[in-house]
């Protein structure tokens, strides 16, 4: 089984994750469901269902394996902010044989945030969501 790790925003560690989060999952897995296994921050607005970018992460390692890249998923990452060659909707990229390197970006991670209130709410003063 492939090997999905969560990197925090750029990288760096923090109140938010102390380290990076890895989890195996089976091949045909969305990266989104990967970090709700692994309680990695990755926002999900809409349930998943390819009708916001909030699940919009960076593929460091393993973009060559994932599903291809569809049309709608192309209209909602033109929303998303800081795109980059390596972007994707973490609901639309299915996990192939490969391992992933995955990092958060600050979008998908305030977007968790605001989804979770009361964890927001656990954060020390003047952290940045």
């Amino acid at each position: 089984m492939p090997k999905v790790t969560f990197l925090p925003v750029d990288g760096q560690f923090n109140g938010h994750q102390p380290e990076p989060l890895s989890i195996e999952v089976a091949e045909g897995t969305s990266i989104l469901q990967a970090a709700q296994k692994a309680g990695a921050k990755v926002g999900f607005a809409c349930g998943g269902n390819c009708a916001c970018s909030t699940c919009h992460v960076y593929v460091k390692q393993g973009y060559d394996s994932l599903s291809d890249v569809e049309e709608n998923e192309e209209d909602i990452l033109d929303k998303a902010f800081d795109v980059r060659p390596v972007s994707r909707l973490g609901c639309q990229s299915k996990i192939g044989g490969a391992d992933l390197v995955v990092e958060l970006t600050r979008e998908s991670r305030t977007a968790w945030y605001d989804e979770h209130p009361d964890e927001r709410a656990k954060l020390p003063p003047g952290t940045p969501r």
